[in-house]
């Protein structure tokens, strides 16, 4: 393998796992208990729920999008939801899966408003998903009257409570979704559009394909995988809250591009995410297990944030350089 292929590998997907697998080194040998079989649950139980919300922020940031409104559509859908599931009129059974069909389906609407907005009247994601920030909360808070919603049934609690080879059942799921989220962009008609419309939007609309339908099925997948955070979030604390999933967007958008996708869209991974997400857990927790409080590992993970985004304008150059 030559000196360009090599230098290729560690600007992508290959760099960041380096970066994570030197992270987990360094915490293993100053942090006693950090390559602890329970720590390592934890960190597993701690980015499943990240993770899954930076799966649908992947899609709308390889457009050259933004999110804001995830973390306050978290709230909605776990309201409406833990309505839902604790309904004593329905089966527990029925309640568990028209509880989660409910968190999906208010994500997918949601994110169907947002992408409905930004590309009839043209308005940049910024902007419509800041509004869509303050109505989903606005409208938590209206449905719960600002009270938060307890005594899920205990098959629901139990089943968050699995583990496999001491894996969480919840970060099993969420690995699911970025292995489906990386088929769908990497081996279906769909994915490939979604780049090419991140790389250059007026070829495709030229080339007989409508961007348009890409664009808003891209936000309405982004609040699918809201609504499915939701679903891991109660089974994880067994509570739904109005006030729960601030700062939930800035944590996501973190994963997606310290992952290597690009803010100005067309290039990125799946699998990057899913390795930045880990980046933010696994720093977060080895900084909390140092002592370190919870203002220096927002600085920490800040900094990360700064960084990530301005070795993404040197990372083009160098890949083009390297491509040639």
């Amino acid at each position: 393998m030559n000196t360009k292929r090599i230098a290729y590998l560690l600007l992508n997907e290959a760099g960041i796992g380096c970066i994570l697998a030197l992270l987990c080194i360094l915490f293993s040998y100053s942090v006693p208990n950090f390559a602890s079989k329970p720590n390592i649950s934890n960190i597993f139980t701690q980015i499943s729920i990240n993770t899954v919300i930076a799966v649908g922020m992947t899609f709308v940031i390889l457009l050259g999008g933004i999110d804001l409104s995830v973390g306050s559509m978290l709230a909605l859908c776990t309201i409406l939801a833990g309505f839902t599931i604790t309904n004593k009129e329905l089966p527990v059974g029925a309640a568990i899966t028209l509880a989660v069909l409910v968190s999906m389906l208010t994500g997918m609407a949601c994110g169907l408003f947002n992408g409905f907005v930004c590309e009839q009247w043209k308005i940049h994601s910024f902007v419509v998903t800041l509004g869509m920030q303050n109505i989903a909360r606005g409208a938590a808070l209206k449905f719960s009257d600002s009270r938060t919603i307890f005594s899920f049934p205990a098959e629901f609690n139990s089943f968050g409570l699995i583990s496999y080879f001491d894996v969480p059942v919840i970060f099993i799921m969420a690995i699911t979704l970025v292995l489906v989220g990386h088929f769908i962009l990497v081996k279906t008609i769909f994915g490939r559009m979604i780049y090419a419309i991140g790389n250059n939007e007026e070829a495709v609309r030229l080339s007989g394909h409508n961007p348009r339908i890409y664009k808003i099925a891209a936000f309405m997948i982004c609040g699918a995988t809201v609504g499915v955070a939701a679903i891991l979030y109660m089974l994880r604390l067994n509570m739904a809250s109005p006030i729960l999933g601030n700062g939930f967007e800035l944590s996501a958008i973190a994963a997606v591009v310290i992952g290597g996708t690009s803010m100005s869209g067309g290039k990125g991974s799946m699998i990057g995410t899913l390795f930045g997400a880990a980046i933010i857990g696994v720093l977060n927790n080895g900084l909390l297990l140092m002592g370190y409080s919870d203002f220096t590992r927002q600085i920490a993970t800040g900094a990360i944030i700064i960084a990530a985004v301005i070795l993404d304008t040197y990372r083009a150059k160098l890949l083009r350089m390297l491509s040639s």
